[in-house]
């Protein structure tokens, strides 16, 4: 090989000792593992935002579950409310109420109210001045984070015929 033949060999070979296609190759070889991070990373985003959502159901799904059977001992708390006039009792009332709300559960008002077929449950029905008028609560009904929990036991008025 002349001094002139070694002037046109590529400048890619002089700097790294490599073909024009072999240096191709490699690109293209680069190109794809970096599309295979992508993908990777993607995949791993998506998965960890579905395992948070999973969590989160999961979560949910057990103080729903908690709350559902701390309700009849709210009940009996009501009940004794009714008949013991405590101000501890009350006091304590109180703050149960408060940490349930704060946890986003809520009573469900039912007492004077228009009878409504998603949050409360007729089990009587009694002639009335006003028609689907709520006359009494028997058990209350709570919502979580505006979801029914337990619908509110009522009885309900009918307008005299």
């Amino acid at each position: 090989m002349n001094q002139d033949d070694q002037n046109k060999t590529p400048k890619a070979k002089k700097e790294t000792g490599l073909d024009e296609s072999h240096l191709k190759a490699l690109e293209e070889k680069v190109s794809e593992y970096e599309l295979r991070w992508k993908r990777a990373l993607a995949d791993y985003q998506n998965l960890e935002k579905r395992t948070e959502e999973r969590f989160s159901d999961l979560t949910q799904f057990a103080v729903k579950r908690f709350i559902e059977k701390l309700l009849p001992v709210i009940d009996d708390l009501e009940k004794a409310r009714e008949h013991i006039k405590d101000e501890g009792l009350n006091l304590a009332w109180k703050k149960l109420m408060g940490v349930l709300k704060e946890n986003g559960i809520e009573h469900i008002p039912a007492q004077g109210k228009t009878f409504d077929i998603h949050t409360m449950e007729a089990i009587h029905m009694v002639e009335g001045k006003a028609d689907n008028q709520v006359v009494a609560e028997h058990r209350a009904g709570y919502l979580m984070h505006g979801s029914v929990l337990r619908p509110a036991q009522v009885t309900v008025s009918k307008k005299k015929s």
